[in-house]
């Protein structure tokens, strides 16, 4: 080296070794034009996707991450066979993960693009399928779309079959409503599960219930398939108060009584089987007309108290076969004496007027009775503190 050119080196670093002292120093040096200046970073991002590309029998349980060195993720679109496209949601670190459930038996495209802080762009196409599942386990919601019901209507979940893994279930049930109200969810079989709030629910109150399933081994190999949701609304505050003792019937409908029926309910002098039950009742369903045959409670054709007949408007109340329904043969007895079977009968017009001022999910009290309601026979939900309820007690 000339000594001309030594003496340039030597300024060049002693000047370096100088601005060291007031800023940080450039971790690489390159030659530009004979000066030395800092060097820019120009590796392009790399993608990593888990699960990985061509991967089959994948858990829809199992997440969909990205992660990405020496960039992040710019774009990401995670689409089904059929064109369905599954939300996501950046992660704070530059990568991605899916918010969406995947869904058994399906082939998932992801498509990614990320950039690096210095503007190049990598992007990466992946697929992998999910697993077939043993078996699928369909459920069915009760309030469907539309419904408008009673205080006491409970949310009602059912499945086809048992679900053994009723965390997992449950974790996939949300119940959103306005205004908000506070509640719980409560086995009640193997296959059916309910939501009640912690008291009546408020009247003009709008509900929405989603069952995300489509993600969820609700038993060893069995999955759910889809998500279902149901909508609906909560109706006029009607409670009815039926005294056993008294054959009176007090309907109340926002607190205000609007109308007192005379009525009769099971007989208090024969078989105790034929004793109406007391407790919190809900009716679960409407009937213009019903055959009621006592062969379905065990009563034989040959017994006296046998009875096969059509009844009209009828209100159900439990799964043994109590209603509220037309009796027009008892009507002498009605406010004065028990001689049904176990239902509640009125003349023609008031159960009438009953069956046409009456909504599934209207709660029914009874009074005077030394005969309980079972536990889940019906919508008993309101027989049990909230606690108690939400403790599985």
């Amino acid at each position: 080296m000339r000594a001309r050119d030594w003496a340039t080196a030597v300024v060049v670093v002693a000047a370096l070794g100088a601005s060291a002292a007031c800023s940080a120093r450039p971790s690489v040096l390159r030659t530009v034009g004979g000066s030395p200046v800092a060097a820019t970073s120009a590796a392009a991002p790399t993608i990593n996707v888990e699960p990985g590309n061509g991967t089959h029998g994948v858990r829809p349980d199992t997440p969909v991450v990205v992660s990405v060195a020496n960039g992040a993720v710019a774009s990401a679109d995670l689409v089904t066979s059929d064109g369905q496209h599954l939300a996501g949601r950046t992660d704070g670190g530059g990568g991605w993960r899916v918010t969406d459930s995947l869904k058994p038996d399906t082939t998932y495209t992801l498509h990614v693009t990320a950039k690096s802080a210095s503007g190049l762009t990598t992007t990466r196409t992946t697929s992998f399928t999910t697993l077939t599942p043993r078996a699928y386990n369909r459920a069915v919601l009760i309030p469907g779309d539309d419904w408008t019901v009673g205080v006491g209507m409970p949310v009602i979940v059912t499945f086809a079959a048992p679900v053994a893994n009723r965390d997992a279930a449950e974790k996939a049930l949300t119940v959103t409503s306005t205004p908000s109200v506070k509640g719980a969810w409560r086995w009640m079989t193997s296959s059916e599960v309910q939501w009640r709030p912690a008291a009546y629910w408020p009247s003009g109150t709008t509900v929405k219930v989603t069952a995300a399933l489509g993600g969820v081994e609700l038993s060893p190999g069995v999955w759910g398939r889809r998500t279902v949701t149901s909508s609906f609304s909560i109706g006029a505050a009607q409670i009815s108060t039926v005294d056993v003792t008294r054959d009176i019937m007090t309907v109340r409908r926002d607190g205000k009584v609007i109308k007192v029926i005379p009525v009769t309910t099971g007989m208090t002098n024969s078989k105790p089987t034929f004793l109406t039950r007391g407790g919190i009742k809900v009716i679960m369903s409407r009937e213009a007309s019903v055959r009621m045959d006592a062969a379905t409670t065990g009563t034989d054709p040959k017994d006296p108290n046998y009875y096969n007949l059509t009844v009209r408007w009828a209100l159900r109340l439990t799964y043994s076969g109590e209603f509220l329904h037309a009796a027009p043969w008892s009507v002498a007895s009605q406010g004065h004496a028990n001689v049904s079977h176990g239902c509640t009968g009125m003349s023609d017009a008031n159960a009438k007027w009953m069956y046409d001022h009456s909504q599934v999910g209207d709660v029914v009290v009874y009074t005077g009775s030394r005969r309980p309601l079972e536990w889940g026979n019906g919508y008993t939900l309101w027989n049990t503190s909230f606690a108690d309820w939400a403790s599985g007690r």
